[in-house]
């Protein structure tokens, strides 16, 4: 884990003011910088030590073959890995004739700081090397939100002694680096050997272009950069290609006190089906693009876009200045993953890291979408395109399935499914309602009209159409889903599963609505009125078990009368250190399942039941998963345990800067990430959503003394403000809106305050031994 003093607490940066070689690739994942379309890790200028090296462009893998020791039906063949593509970060420096090593020499500081409001990566050096030269070297590196296609690298280097000084820097691009990071670790990356074949090399004064392309997959890519110089007497430039390296170098003698400075400009570009000369030009004109730009504008623009997503997205918080911090580096970490993905997926790691092969999941959809919805709408809308564009491999994969309308993957890049684990990759169905749930969010909040009307109906009907054939009805009327496997893993091909056929309820019901209400999309998209009632019926018949004995509901059918899982000498996570049988067949919770069927769904379960329900699942769930901080934070809250929502809130935020998970290397946790957004407004904030009814049931744990954060609703944007003992609703901009504070109604126009309470919720549930949250509650 990340636990050193080398990120400090303050609240628009996260900053280390030593270099840690210990966590060196924790902390670039931590550094990493994106714009949703292009991923640097935040790995060293001169590209050595690494944790792992890692430069990612949106939607660009190598296929590789599925193993199976015995094959079946219906199992998918290929893989889907993002690759590591041309890395452009690198700058090499030589002092002296002496390569600027960090490990050699002698390190007489190092900083480095991800400014949050700025977008850059800055880093300071001062370094001796071993022959007793000693230089000052500082970067800011930056991934354009503006031109997405675009990120720069300005460097200095400046003389500290007092002789003359002999310096070399080589600006790099290079592609078909050595992955060093091997682990066994099933969340990991697959290794890939040098996935890029060299099509081409250009190069024209400081201007360097490599185009490649991948084996198997067949997606051609093209990496340029070019440079602009700040005068030096003396300096001597020049360039070359080849293969796999494009270099670039400046060499001058620099005076006592000067300084070599200079700006790398980087362009990237992708294809699967444009030529070379088209991604090559694309590129070209990229690079230039950026360079007439210049390096200040750039950074100003960076600069006035997050003062845009700030103004709509900041949460504020007082009484915790490290949970400040958590929860900023959460939002803009999630605004990097989505923000310029246009209509291509959010990976689980974003572009930040291999791990998860850099697929997508249901995470995108059910943890990251909400706060996309309610800040960058836009942003959502792109992530939902992006699953319509791969409508058709759906469909195609309900066939071989046996099953009508689309069958979403449980885990992809492209579209295709790329899970080879089939209890996931097959049963976890509840992928098509999470999408239909986040196509509801998006136009509840948003009335986007057109947008229903085509990308959404066509998703709820395709969607709709496989609940419709995976259920059936009982003898005595009743829709079951049967032989699903639901957010809780460990508990898979289970019936009538609570969360997926709660989900389901809503998908049906909803295309039903949409498509009666877009008649003329409906019937092009071969909808007629008997469908439309057998939608209705199957979603009023829906199947919620209930066990009468314990009077809580049951995971799925039977779940409470499974054995119960012993935990003596257990270690975490179970999946790496017990049977599979033994966890499917006992009561314990990989994730949240029913407690996020809670939040979901929540107007579908009486205050009473929810307090049950989680008192019940508390002690058996070991959030071997980072998804579950979020919702247990959410549904602790609402039924009253304030302290351990706020240790949740905690655990969701600082997932990835206390490295919680063990794995952050391989890249951060976006959906936990965006799930700390979700723990402040759904769960202190108590905002929900549910039939069109925008609802706030504020509170606040005694620790914090202020939250404060804002959402977009219907071309609104309001202000909620939450104090101990009582809440202010403010209308920011936009027409009156009429919400609901707890069982009032109100319209806010100006500021309008109201009081809140929490009734008591008895004795704090207790968790299975070792997976309690970090406390973060005030001691009495």
């Amino acid at each position: 884990m990340i636990d050193h003093p080398a990120f400090t607490v303050e609240p628009w940066a996260v900053s280390e003011e030593r270099l840690n070689l210990n966590v060196l690739a924790q902390s670039e994942s931590v550094f990493a910088l994106s714009n949703g379309h292009i991923g640097l890790r935040g790995n060293l200028d001169e590209g050595e030590p690494f944790g792992l090296p890692g430069t990612y462009l949106n939607g660009f893998y190598e296929t590789r073959p599925l193993p199976y020791a015995e094959a079946g039906y219906g199992y998918p063949e290929d893989g889907q890995t993002v690759v590591n593509a041309t890395n452009g970060k690198l700058i090499r420096l030589l002092v002296d004739d002496e390569p600027f090593d960090i490990r050699y020499g002698e390190l007489l500081g190092h900083t480095r700081s991800l400014d949050l409001r700025d977008g850059v990566l800055r880093r300071h050096v001062r370094w001796r090397s071993p022959s007793g030269r000693e230089v000052e070297i500082t970067s800011t590196r930056l991934v354009s939100f503006v031109q997405r296609s675009v990120a720069a690298i300005r460097y200095e280097i400046k003389v500290c002694d007092d002789e003359p000084l002999r310096i070399v820097a080589q600006s790099e691009l290079v592609a078909n680096e050595p992955n060093a990071m091997k682990t066994r670790d099933p969340r990991a990356a697959a290794a890939l050997e040098a996935p890029l074949e060299a099509e081409e090399q250009e190069v024209n004064n400081l201007r360097v272009v490599l185009v490649h392309r991948t084996h198997k997959s067949k997606l051609r890519m093209a990496a340029g950069m070019d440079h602009v110089v700040e005068k030096v007497d003396g300096i001597v430039a020049g360039a070359e290609a080849g293969h796999d390296l494009g270099r670039v170098w400046l060499t001058a003698e620099l005076q006592p006190g000067k300084t070599l400075c200079f700006t790398k400009f980087l362009a990237y570009g992708w294809s699967s089906r444009r030529s070379l000369p088209s991604v090559r030009d694309q590129v070209d004109a990229a690079v230039s693009s950026a360079k007439r730009t210049g390096w200040d504008r750039l950074a100003e623009q960076q600069r006035e876009y997050l003062d845009g997503f700030w103004e709509h997205a900041d949460v504020e918080i007082d009484g915790d200045g490290e949970l400040q911090q958590a929860v900023r580096f959460a939002l803009f970490h999630t605004l990097q993953a989505g923000a310029r993905a246009e209509r291509r997926a959010i990976p689980a790691k974003g572009l930040t890291g291999p791990g998860y092969d850099g697929h997508a999941f249901w995470d995108t959809e059910t943890f990251v979408l909400p706060l996309l919805t309610y800040t960058q709408p836009h942003a959502a809308a792109d992530a939902l395109r992006w699953r319509h564009a791969t409508l058709g491999l759906a469909l195609e994969r309900a066939k071989t399935l046996e099953l009508k309308g689309a069958a979403f993957p449980w885990r992809t890049i492209r579209g295709q499914e790329c899970s080879a684990y089939w209890p996931a990759g097959t049963a976890g169905f509840h992928v098509n309602a999470d999408i239909a749930d986040a196509v509801i969010r998006y136009v509840r909040a948003t009335d986007d009209e057109e947008f229903e009307a085509t990308t959404g109906l066509e998703l709820l009907v395709h969607t709709a159409r496989l609940w419709r054939s995976l259920g059936h009805h009982d003898h005595e009327g009743r829709f079951h889903i049967d032989g699903v496997t639901g957010p809780d893993e460990y508990s898979a091909v289970a019936d009538d599963n609570v969360y997926t056929n709660l989900m389901a309820e809503q998908n049906l019901r909803h295309a039903a609505l949409v498509a009666s209400k877009h008649v003329d999309h409906a019937r092009a998209l071969g909808v007629d009125d008997e469908e439309i009632a057998a939608w209705r019926d199957a979603a009023s018949a829906i199947h919620i078990p209930y066990d009468e004995r314990l009077r809580v509901h049951p995971q799925a059918e039977g779940f409470t009368h499974h054995r119960t899982f012993e935990f003596n000498g257990i270690q975490y996570p179970l999946l790496l250190h017990v049977p599979y049988f033994r966890l499917y067949s006992t009561q314990v919770v990989k994730q949240a399942d029913l407690v996020l069927a809670l939040y979901m769904r929540g107007n579908q379960f009486s205050a009473e039941q929810k307090a049950r329900d989680f008192a019940y699942y508390e002690p058996i769930t070991v959030r071997d998963s980072s998804l579950s901080a979020c919702a247990q934070a959410v549904i602790a809250a609402e039924v009253g345990h304030l302290d351990l929502a706020y240790d949740y809130f905690g655990e969701a935020a600082r997932m990835d800067l206390g490295d919680l998970m063990d794995n952050t290397r391989d890249g951060l946790h976006i959906a936990s990430l965006a799930g700390s957004w979700i723990a402040a407004v759904a769960g202190f904030g108590g905002m929900r959503d549910f039939g069109g009814d925008l609802s706030f049931r504020p509170r606040l744990p005694n620790a914090l003394s202020r939250l404060e954060f804002r959402v977009r609703y219907r071309n609104r944007s309001i202000r909620v403000r939450v104090r101990h003992k009582d809440v202010t609703y403010e209308l920011v901009d936009g027409e009156p809106l009429e919400i609901v504070h707890y069982d009032e109604t109100l319209t806010i126009d100006g500021p309008v305050t109201r009081e809140w309470h929490v009734e008591d919720p008895g004795p704090e549930p207790k968790q299975p031994p070792g997976r309690e949250p970090r406390h973060r509650r005030v001691r009495g």
